[in-house]
C-alpha cells in the first residue's frame, strides 16, 4: 500500500504526517527518523485495522467503459449509424 505523506521542518525537528489525516503524525530530530516513525505508525494502524484502503466503485459515465464491448447490439447500432452517415449528401 502507498500512502501520501508530508514531511516538514518543525521547531528544529521534522514532522511527518499522513496527508488527509493530521492526527497521524510523528515529530523526530531528523527527516529520516520522522519518515521512519510515520511508516511505523501507519503500519501499526494498518495492523490494528484502524487504517485501511478502500476501493470505491466508479460513478458516472466512465464506469460504462468496456461494459458492452462484447454486445452484438452495439456493433449493429454502430453499423447503422455509419450507413446513415455515409448516405448523407456531402457538402
Amino acid at each position: 500500500m502507498n500512502f501520501p505523506a508530508l514531511v516538514e521542518a518543525f521547531d528544529d525537528q521534522f514532522a511527518a504526517s499522513l496527508v488527509g489525516a493530521p492526527a497521524v503524525r510523528v515529530v523526530r530530530d531528523n527527516r529520516l527518523e520522522a519518515i521512519s516513525g510515520l511508516k511505523a505508525e501507519i503500519q501499526r494502524r494498518v495492523a490494528t485495522g484502524d487504517l485501511l484502503s478502500l476501493e470505491i466503485d466508479t460513478v458516472g459515465i466512465s464506469s460504462l467503459a468496456g461494459k458492452y464491448a462484447g454486445d452484438p447490439t452495439l456493433a449493429w447500432i454502430c453499423d447503422e449509424a455509419y450507413k446513415l452517415r455515409d448516405a448523407e449528401p456531402s457538402e
